[in-house]
């Protein structure tokens, strides 16, 4: 029988009107004994200048991948950031998810050196310090739902990780996650209406929820006149191309300690079967190659709410100019910090439990920097 922490997170109503997500009211706060963990790359700004773009997405979805992976089936909220991830469990639930993030930290550092850091900062302590930790569901398919953070305590605990305290240490060495799902396959989806605009928004000290809920419905009536509110992956589907873009990456998360020459063969023959797959449409089996394509675009998580404001958008330049006067006037008044980052390209990167579910889990971020450059942007 499932236990009340349990039924928390998947008691929560689905929402399915993002701009619902405007309202604080629909947000509803996480329990006190829950633990809220965080992780993000070290000079993610740096990685991305060194073209590690596509690398930095990929370990920061990991972290969700993982945590799936290792809740076995539990449901729990999440969130995706570009360069890390955020996430709440119940306390019968923290061995699994320290577990699961000092592993990661060895696996980054050892397949990519790429440094991860990783807190797990009990909620009862966010609180003390004058923060909130609240969720919401919102389901932008049948097949899945993702979480919406407000009350400021993602960001302060993301703030007490860069500080060193609440910290997961690495695992010992050669510890493996369990990252079985994780992909990046597609290839880029190309803007079709003038940029990909990678936006993020974050309340100052100085705004009241009031505040920050009337300039978020505002930037997000705008962006609803964009064709489909500015979704950045066609609707049937992202391009897909052979070799796949990802494969390096891909065999780096699923070789298991196989030889890389050997796991590149194996996904070049996996990959070039499901691009015939989606090029004739023919069904395998279970498998409906039109239908999944479909499916992954319903599915992108391409808006978010997580401590503020996040999206990534196909935008126009009449809406972005719009949009960038009504955040410009917000941050005049002192209400809001923001950052913009505009490119060419939008990506994904993919968790997968089963092709032939609609349960797929896709992130969606800007190709040439996305999150973590507009946060750096704000941050300047």
């Amino acid at each position: 029988m499932k236990d009340l922490h349990s039924a928390f997170y998947e008691n929560l109503p689905l929402l399915r009107d993002f701009t619902r997500l405007a309202n604080p009211a629909q947000f509803t706060a996480v329990p006190e004994d829950w633990v809220l963990g965080v992780a993000d790359i070290v000079d993610s700004t740096g990685e991305i200048a060194r073209g590690r773009y596509k690398t930095v997405n990929m370990v920061g979805a990991a972290v969700i991948s993982a945590m799936i992976n290792a809740m076995g089936g539990k449901l729990f909220p999440y969130v995706f950031g570009g360069d890390g991830a955020g996430f709440a469990v119940p306390p019968s639930a923290v061995d699994e998810a320290r577990a699961a993030l000092a592993a990661l930290r060895r696996w980054a550092e050892e397949e990519f050196s790429m440094p991860l850091r990783a807190a797990l900062v009990p909620v009862a302590e966010l609180r003390r310090a004058g923060k909130d930790l609240r969720v919401a569901r919102y389901a932008p398919s049948s097949g899945v739902d993702y979480a919406m953070f407000s009350g400021g305590g993602l960001a302060w605990a993301e703030e007490q990780m860069k500080d060193g305290l609440y910290e997961v240490p690495p695992a010992e060495p050669g510890a493996q996650p369990n990252l079985e799902g994780l992909s990046c396959r597609w290839s880029n989806s190309p803007a079709r209406h003038g940029r990909i605009v990678s936006l993020v928004v974050q309340p100052t000290a100085s705004a009241t929820e009031s505040d920050f809920a009337d300039l978020a419905q505002s930037v997000l009536s705008a962006s609803e006149g964009l064709e489909r509110a500015g979704h950045p992956v066609p609707a049937d589907g992202p391009p897909m191309t052979w070799p796949p873009p990802g494969l390096d990456l891909d065999a780096h998360v699923a070789r298991a300690g196989r030889n890389m020459v050997v796991q590149k063969l194996l996904l070049l023959g996996q990959n070039l079967l499901i691009a015939l797959l989606f090029l004739t449409g023919k069904r395998l089996g279970q498998f409906a190659p039109n239908h999944y394509k479909r499916m992954v675009s319903r599915n992108a998580d391409f808006r978010k709410f997580d401590d503020g404001l996040k999206m990534t958008l196909d935008c126009d330049p009449t809406t972005l100019s719009q949009i960038e006067h009504m955040l410009e006037e917000a941050r005049g008044r002192g209400k809001i910090r923001y950052g913009l980052h505009a490119q060419n390209e939008a990506m994904m990167t993919c968790f997968v439990p089963s092709a032939t579910r609609d349960d797929h889990v896709h992130f969606v971020d800007g190709a040439s920097g996305g999150y973590a450059q507009a946060a750096a942007a704000m941050r300047a």
